[in-house]
């Protein structure tokens, strides 16, 4: 049995992760999934980027041992969380999205946020590749999203320790092959992993697999 504490990136709460959350609680996984401040039900709360590692060291409580998962955006407050939580952290996957470095920015990849940023239009006419598999569902994911905080975006992580626990890489957007290639060029996504220990698993979707192939993504991070 695996204690996973499932992260969630930009506009989204704990619901996003519920398709995934079900099959592995009923393989017999104990799964928390986490609403960052500021997002869903707590929407209008002031949150940051070392707010948001905070409310994920508070949902690991003490349930001992545990597995992060981060997609997207919640890659950043996983991997400050890993380091505040240390040795209880066994395994670290991030989902479409990567142990960034010290220093590093959600703002760095999406542009410094002047105000609170408004979900996307999650339509697969807009974007083919980001919004695959979404089809019909469109409205639905903009009506339970939430603007995401602009402070959260703009905050820098800020680490003490490049140690990390064995690490797991899910690419949806983009092949394993150009994963590796942008491992090894030292992409921003990347460029904090401990290469001593990780591995890339490809999952072909859109970049919300929780939506897309919510099955798939559970059985993949059982199979962890």
């Amino acid at each position: 049995m695996t204690n996973f504490i499932l992260v969630p990136g930009m506009w989204l709460g704990a619901w996003a992760w519920d398709a995934v959350a079900e099959p592995l609680r009923a393989a017999g996984h104990d799964v928390t999934a986490v609403t960052l401040g500021g997002l869903a039900e707590r929407a209008g709360e002031p949150a940051t980027l070392d707010s948001h590692i905070d409310d994920i060291v508070a949902a690991a409580g003490d349930r001992g041992a545990v597995t992060l998962v981060g997609h997207s955006y919640g890659g950043l407050p996983v991997r400050g969380a890993v380091e505040r939580l240390g040795d209880r952290v066994t395994r670290v996957a991030y989902v479409d999205s990567g142990p960034v470095p010290d220093g590093t920015a959600q703002a760095d990849f999406s542009g410094l946020a002047e105000v609170d940023v408004p979900p996307p239009s999650f339509d697969p006419a807009d974007d083919p590749q980001q919004f695959a598999g979404l089809e019909g569902r469109s409205a639905e994911l903009r009506a339970r999203s939430t603007p995401h905080p602009k402070e959260s975006v703009n905050g820098r992580l800020r680490l003490l320790k490049a140690e990390q626990p064995p690490t797991e890489l899910v690419v949806s957007t983009f092949a394993k092959a150009d994963a590796e290639q942008m491992i090894a060029a030292g992409h921003p996504f990347f460029a904090g992993l401990d290469r001593r220990d990780y591995r890339v698993h490809a999952l072909p979707t859109g970049h919300w697999p929780m939506f897309s192939r919510p099955a798939d993504l559970a059985s993949l991070l059982a199979a962890l």
